[in-house]
């Protein structure tokens, strides 16, 4: 309690400050001291949590809001600074220094530290702790582009590629590092042409400002640990002309590029590269020549790819085309897509089917959606059992008229490809929305006999009839997932068996909170649902998932009695797993006594020092 004392006298000071200036009252200030003497309390403890850092942090920074606040509010005269006017920002600081002592491998942790120092425009201490943060977590990317974004921040490009040129070197299969690779040697050219534009220099003037030159040479030439860059021999010249030439039109922007494509030749590094020089606000001339370059690498590497299709697509399309520019660009786009599916890959017909929806549901002129959809249907009458065009087709067609044709070709694709998921789905939202309740249970009953895929495939066609039944009572739900846990079961289809009794348990305790009309008690309700409940698993095949959400709904009731019957059916399943939470839950309502037994039955583990920590 020394530590707590200490702390209640270095207060004294700006709290007697903040008096004298009227921002807060004397009663105000004793709360302030009991609430931080109850947050100082909690940090001394054998073992602290990091929340409790976090909240007296959160308390620091509203106390800190108030005083700016009323100061304002009171309008007072401009005089030299005093404690009370950096006190409560240094006391912010200090508690994260604090945590992240104690807390060294929390990455998260750091990051809220410098976003703290940053936003209250502590150079030098977010240059210090990112510095730290760095040599304890040096594959961790996101503390690189915080540094290389504070040394952006205050002027120094080198700075900055450093940084995050050795965080390429620790961390190349990152995106974001690339990515922001990218995005700064992008930033770097358009400042100096921006200003350029405001000395009135050409790019191409001869007789551009010397130190101009200097910083621009000077900005791209690495340490002696960086990644090194190839370019054009002039680069090497200090006030090389043709140097300064190809570096404005993206030579370095390029060897990036290349680098990263090289280092990671991943599809999502393509489409990641792409956003940034599609959005970044630089010359036209400048971002179609690094687009480019990129389509040449992504056919290199990628060409094979299905979304490197979509991709080399979208340069016939910008955001700002209209009129006969758009209708010429979806077509050449259109054209390129239906020339990729000649092979037949479903990767690719997908792409060309999510391509047609896309543009069917933009705001763009009938005639041309139906060109469109006349394309979609010739691509089917090639690949007649794709899937992907399939589905497509039915959605698109769901968007207009003629309920009983769409229903009907939903029918025959349905038939056509019988074990397609996504087919089926698109099928029963017809189904559903143009016939009877009948038609829709008897297509469902269909698909589930007929539909065969990955187990989340399959279970989202099972879960399509639970959401859309249209249950009367809850009752009748709990009935009908009795009624599929039994098919599945039969079925064999395991991981459905177990998402439908995860949610037949959820409807069995919905439907014990529900009064039944004509009861004056609904406690032998209660008792029969449970009833329902723990014959669960001479009934079907439960797993420690499903006992595990019993005992969570069970626990809210707080009944030991019935909690004790769920664990000893969970312990068969998950043991060690069911013991700790027992345990735990047994630690909380003040039976620690019982905890101990079944700690000891269990053995001791590293997990249970983690259920310790958070009591």
């Amino acid at each position: 309690m020394e530590r707590v004392q200490f702390q209640q006298e270095q207060m004294l000071a700006e709290l007697k400050d903040l008096v004298e200036k009227n921002l807060f009252t004397i009663k105000e200030t004793k709360l302030i001291v009991k609430k931080r003497t109850a947050f100082e309390t909690a940090l001394v403890r054998r073992v602290a949590k990091k929340a409790d850092f976090l909240r007296y942090a959160a308390y620091e920074m509203g106390l800190e809001q108030l005083r700016r606040k009323r100061a304002e509010r009171l309008n007072l005269p401009r005089s030299p600074a005093t404690i009370s006017d950096y006190a409560l920002v240094r006391r912010q600081f200090h508690i994260f220094e604090r945590a992240v002592k104690r807390f060294r491998s929390d990455v998260g942790l750091w990051i809220q530290y410098i976003e703290l120092a940053k936003r209250e425009g502590a150079k030098t201490l977010v240059g210090r702790v990112t510095a730290r943060a760095l040599q304890l977590h040096p594959n961790t990317p996101a503390l690189y582009i915080l540094a290389a974004s504070h040394e952006l921040s205050h002027l120094s490009p080198s700075a900055a590629r450093a940084l995050l040129q050795r965080g390429i070197r620790l961390n190349a299969d990152s995106i974001d590092m690339w990515r922001e690779y990218v995005k700064m040697e992008l930033g770097f050219i358009e400042s100096l042409r921006r200003r350029w534009d405001v000395l009135g220099i050409e790019e191409d003037d001869e007789t551009a400002d010397e130190r101009d030159r200097a910083l621009m040479i000077d900005g791209f030439r690495g340490q002696d640990d960086v990644i090194p860059i190839e370019v054009d021999n002039g680069a090497e010249k200090d006030e090389g002309e043709e140097a300064r030439k190809e570096i404005m039109k993206g030579a370095i922007v390029k060897s990036v590029i290349s680098n990263a494509v090289e280092a990671l030749p991943k599809i999502e590094l393509f489409e990641s590269l792409n956003d940034v020089i599609s959005q970044y606000p630089v010359q036209p001339s400048l971002r179609e020549s690094l687009l480019a370059h990129l389509d040449d690498l992504l056919r290199q590497r990628l060409h094979e790819h299905p979304r490197s299709m979509k991709l080399l697509a979208s340069r016939f399309l910008r955001s700002d085309m209209a009129g006969c520019e758009l209708v010429e660009g979806i077509r050449k786009a259109n054209e390129m897509l239906m020339g990729a599916t000649d092979g037949g890959e479903e990767g690719v017909l997908e792409v060309y089917g999510n391509f047609i929806e896309q543009w069917c549901k933009a705001a763009i002129d009938e005639n041309l959606k139906l060109y469109l959809i006349g394309s979609l249907e010739r691509a089917i009458s090639g690949h007649r059992k794709s899937p992907s065009l399939l589905s497509v087709h039915i959605r698109v067609l769901g968007h207009g008229a003629g309920g009983s044709r769409i229903v009907e070709k939903a029918r025959k694709y349905t038939s056509r490809c019988p074990q397609a998921a996504n087919v089926w789905l698109e099928r029963l939202a017809m189904e559903k929305q143009h016939g009877s309740r009948e038609t829709v249970e008897k297509a469902w009953e269909e698909a589930r006999r007929s539909v065969a895929g990955s187990e989340d495939e399959i279970a989202s066609v099972w879960q399509w009839g639970l959401e859309n039944c249209g249950a009367i009572s809850m009752e009748h739900l709990a009935q009908l997932h009795e009624g599929l846990a039994k098919e599945s079961m039969g079925m064999g289809i395991l991981a459905v068996h177990e998402m439908i009794l995860m949610r037949y348990v959820t409807v069995l305790y919905k439907d014990r909170t529900v009064p039944k009309s004509g009861q004056s008690s609904d406690q032998q309700t209660k008792r029969s649902e449970w009833d329902r409940v723990r014959h669960m698993d001479d009934a079907y095949l439960t797993t420690g998932r499903i006992w595990g959400e019993v005992f969570r709904l069970e626990a809210q009731a707080g009944k030991e009695e019935m909690l004790e019957e769920v664990y000893q059916v969970w312990r068969r399943k998950d043991g060690e797993t069911a013991s700790m939470e027992w345990a735990k839950w047994l630690l909380e309502h003040g039976k620690g006594k019982k905890a101990s037994a079944i700690m000891l039955q269990g053995g001791y583990t590293k997990k249970w020092e983690e259920i310790l920590k958070d009591m």
